[in-house]
């Protein structure tokens, strides 16, 4: 659901937006208005919203001053600054506050869709980027960039290429060539942790991407990461993650 708080002291204006808003939204959206600052400000500390268009000049607090003191709240809005007055220093301010916009009035609603679009936009790659981190195994990718060992790297691509194949110690030793005792010791000594543990890994990490990413089912996410059964893909990602797939799922 896409959550907007208006905050404007001029009814016309607000309700004007409000409108607009609710003629170009096809998703699930919540949209709230404030006609004040102080009100606006509490209104974000009680439910955090996606997008917060505000008037600069209001009474109680400015709009400048209600995202200001927003500063110590992770989940912050995407900010659309209005104003009847061109005043470079507003402009300045706004800029410093990350705003995705800075409209001057009588609004168009063209400015303020396309505002929209934008705010939308920046929330849709924030929230990529915030996926993106609910996967990336951090230590995994420090381990893989600080091996230098050619036959180590060869092992590692290998992996990449055929993740949802089965793959063994002995089979990369095979291809390398390679002693499969010696590999299994200079894998570990390069990276830190036993292939197989590095293998399962990556075999997790990819499922967890295709778990936030995609609407395939299980079992599917279980062939095209190596496992032979989802149940003990289930298994082994439950182990490793606390939680089921499924559960892992619903974070989305």
């Amino acid at each position: 659901m896409i959550r907007i708080l208006i905050a404007d002291d001029e009814p016309r204006t607000r309700e004007g937006i409000k409108r607009v808003l609710e003629g170009w939204l096809t998703e699930s959206y919540h949209i709230a208005v404030a006609d004040n600052g102080v009100q606006a400000l509490e209104l974000l500390r009680q439910q955090p919203v996606d997008v917060l268009i505000s008037d600069i000049r209001m009474p109680g607090l400015t709009g400048l001053e209600v995202v200001e003191q927003l500063s110590t709240i992770e989940d912050k809005p995407h900010c659309i600054f209005i104003s009847g007055y061109s005043e470079f220093a507003y402009a300045q301010q706004a800029i410093q506050l990350e705003a995705v916009d800075y409209l001057l009035k009588p609004l168009a609603k063209k400015e303020i869709l396309a505002a929209l679009d934008k705010a939308l936009r920046r929330r849709a790659d924030k929230q990529a980027q915030e996926q993106l981190k609910k996967v990336t195994d951090v230590q995994l990718a420090e381990l893989q960039q600080q091996t230098t060992h050619p036959e180590i790297n060869k092992a590692i691509e290998y992996v990449r290429a055929n993740i949802s194949e089965p793959i063994s110690a002995k089979q990369l030793a095979g291809l390398l060539p390679m002693n499969a005792n010696y590999f299994s010791q200079l894998f570990k000594e390069q990276m830190g942790i036993s292939f197989s543990d590095y293998v399962t890994r990556q075999r997790l990490q990819l499922a967890k991407r295709l778990l936030l990413t995609t609407s395939l089912s299980v079992q599917e996410i279980a062939e095209q990461t190596g496992y032979q059964t989802d149940r003990y893909f289930i298994r082994v990602f439950r182990a490793h993650e606390q939680l089921s797939p499924a559960q892992f799922r619903k974070q989305r």
